[in-house]
Formats: structure tokens, sequence, C-alpha cells
């Protein structure tokens, strides 16, 4: 079969949860599965990571996707009860909302009364990133309301580090010294480390931390890499050479003619483009490895076909794998050429990419 395959490897993702265990001995751990597990499928990766004390998701679907696959763990939804109609699903699943604004009360005040069952519930406080969670000094009459609504148990409480990925940035100080006297005076366990955290900031290894990228094999932060922070690449995009065209000097490669031969030279085509989630805008120059050579895009990426330099693979043949990123070919490496990040190059695989799911005994195409 041709095009795209995506090798995810659990005994990687394995490894990265005791990764995360290690920096946060003292921790529960709230692996993020969200967004289809970041690209990497989220009942897969979620029976990969049975020994994590509990899951998390953005949203309500994606909670009850998990039950529905007979995933058991606790699952928290970060996003909360967004609709009285997400209510029942999320009771029925057992999920823990998370709570950050007052209509998400009224909500539950309004849906509960109608059940003979509750719902475990997280408290979710604005630091300073504004985005999602109560202002600090509404946090204690938030805590009440929701400890008045019947059928509600208030378990923890928890803030969003906006800045973690910069080590010398002052903000998860500051956001910190705004949410710990808070937090100590509602008693409850606290969540505040993201993988940046859990990995460079001490200080916010509380009660639960909630490792993400870090799971995926990719660093966190902006002036490191996966390899230094002892995380291992689970996701592998690979996928074959078709062609292998000599281009006379001064020539014109892929759509515009942006790029012109500079001698007689090899030239690979890749069986891949941005029908597969491969960036358009990856520019001349982006890596992917030839048979375990570098070899640079040259032209535009187009929808089925990337074109590249194969001077440096002068034994490059049709068939031969091409990573695009994974072992050999760090993905923060692409995502900076692309001027993006590894979070949206694992999120925009299309269907059209197969899944290879590898390790602990199990080998399956699915």
């Amino acid at each position: 079969m041709s095009g795209p395959v995506a090798r995810i490897d659990l005994d990687a993702l394995r490894h990265n949860l005791s990764r995360a265990r290690r920096a946060a001995p003292n921790s529960r751990i709230m692996a993020v599965v969200k967004a289809d597990a970041y690209g990497h499928g989220a009942v897969e990766v979620a029976r990969a990571l049975a020994e994590a004390d509990a899951l998390a998701v953005a949203r309500v679907e994606e909670g009850v996707a998990l039950r529905r696959a007979g995933i058991t763990a606790r699952v928290i939804v970060l996003e909360g009860i967004l609709s009285p109609a997400e209510l029942p699903f999320a009771i029925d699943a057992g999920l823990e909302p998370v709570v950050h604004h007052a209509g998400q009360i009224d909500v539950l005040r309004s849906g509960l009364s109608r059940s003979a069952r509750g719902l475990r519930c997280w408290l979710k406080l604005d630091s300073g990133m504004n985005r999602l969670g109560f202002r600090p000094e509404h946090a204690e009459q938030a805590a009440a309301q929701l400890r008045s609504v019947p059928g509600v148990v208030l378990y923890g409480v928890m803030t969003h580090l906006a800045c973690a990925d910069v080590r010398t940035n002052p903000m998860t100080a500051e956001q910190l010294a705004r949410f710990q006297p808070v937090a100590a005076r509602l008693g409850l366990p606290v969540s505040i480390g993201n993988s940046a955290g859990i990995l460079g900031w001490p200080e916010t290894r509380s009660d639960w931390v909630r490792p993400g990228i870090m799971l995926y094999g990719a660093t966190p932060f902006v002036d490191s890499s996966a390899d230094a922070d002892d995380l291992r690449p689970v996701m592998t995009l690979r996928t074959r050479l078709i062609a292998v065209r000599r281009c006379p000097k001064g020539e014109a490669i892929g759509y515009g003619g942006t790029w012109r031969c500079p001698e007689d030279m090899p030239v690979g085509v890749v069986g891949a483009g941005y029908g597969d989630g491969y960036p358009r805008h990856a520019p001349n120059g982006t890596a992917v490895l030839v048979d375990g050579c570098r070899a640079p895009i040259v032209g535009r990426v187009s929808m089925d076909m990337i074109t590249v330099d194969l001077r440096g693979a002068p034994r490059a043949r049709e068939g031969d794998t091409v990573v695009l990123w994974g072992d050999g070919l760090p993905v923060e490496e692409v995502a900076a050429a692309a001027q993006t990040i590894s979070y949206e190059l694992f999120c925009r695989l299309t269907r059209r990419v197969r899944f290879r799911y590898e390790g602990a005994g199990l080998r399956r195409l699915d």
C-alpha cells in the first residue's frame, strides 16, 4: 500500500509517562489525551497509559468516546460542560467536569436536581492567562456555590500556565503568586503543572500534574530538545520515495517554479503532501530523511507529493523509506522550519494517513 504511515510507539509513550513520574514523584498524573491524543489516537493511547492516575480531555464528547471504547479510568473534562444537553452524557459516563464560569454552575444546579447521580467537579482559576477560569478574588464564592449544588462533589482546583515554555519568563512566578494562596484557602487538591511545569518549574509539581506534549515525545520548551529532556518520539511519520528524476541545471521544480536546479542533479518525489497533513508552507530546505540520509525540500509542497534534493542521498531509489518526522528527525525541527509548533503537526494529520501501533506485544494496523 502507498501513502504515509504514522508509526505510534507505545513503549516510547510509556517511557515518557515514566519520565513525568520521575520529574514529579509526589504528584498524581493526569495524562492529557485531548484532540485525539494530540493526533496519536485517543483510545489506543488511553489504553497504553493505564498506569496514569487519570486522563484529561477537552470536551464531553471526547470523554464519552473513551467510555464507549471501554476506558474505565477517571476522565477530567478541561473545558467542562458547555450546554445543558451535555450534562446527562457527562453523568452517565462518570466524567469529571472542570467548572470555569458561573453559567456552568447554573447548568449543574438545574440538571442535577433531576438526576439521581452526582458529579465530581474541579474548579478552574484564572491566574493570568485570561482564557478560562474564575478570577482569584471570586474563587471562594464560586467554590461555595459549587458546594451548595446537590450532587456535586468539589474535588480539586487547577490553573493553567501561559508562559512556562520559556524558563526565564517571570509570568510563571507571577501566576503562582496569584494562585497558590487562594488554592491553599480552598483546601482542595491542586493541579498546576503542564509539561513545561513538570520539567522546568518544580513549584508547579503539586498534588496533580497534567503532562501533555511531553507524553508524545516532543519538548514543551522553546529552547530545548526532546533528547535533552529524555523524551522519546512516539510518532514517526513515514512514506515512500515514489520517483527519482534527473533534472538539468536551471530547470524549475514544482508549482510556481519557485526553486531552480543549480546544477544537473537528482530530484526525488516523496509520496506525501498537504492532503496528508504535511505543512504546505514548509519552505525550501526543510529536511526529510531518505533511507536515513537528510534531503532538503525543493519547490512547493503539493497535495500529494513533496520534491526533495537527493544530492546528499546518491543511492536513493524508488521505494526507499522517507521519514517526515520522528525517529532520526525531531518533529521540533520540522515545526520550526514551517514556523509552527509540534502540537499542530501532530494534530493536523488527515484520514489518509494510516496508523500502526507498536510496542509491548501490540502490533496492529488500524
